[in-house]
């Protein structure tokens, strides 16, 4: 079962956020509430939820191979 809810936590101000991820594409970006920080995915990662989430994006929980999943 996929798991939709995650929360995200803004490496600038550390705040965290319960969000509902999307389940047809990965996000790519993500403006933190608190701060107004732009995030994006690290190098390697596919989305700023596999980045800074504790649940990864659907897709990548989900092994679809047609996500441009997280790279070793």
């Amino acid at each position: 079962m996929t798991i939709l809810e995650t929360t995200i936590t803004c490496p600038h101000c550390r705040t965290a956020f319960k969000e509902t991820m999307p389940t047809d594409a990965c996000q790519y970006f993500y403006t933190c509430r608190a701060c107004r920080a732009v995030l994006k995915p690290k190098p390697g990662d596919c989305c700023v939820f596999c980045s800074y989430a504790d649940v990864p994006c659907p897709p990548v929980q989900d092994d679809r191979s047609d996500c441009c999943r997280s790279k070793p």
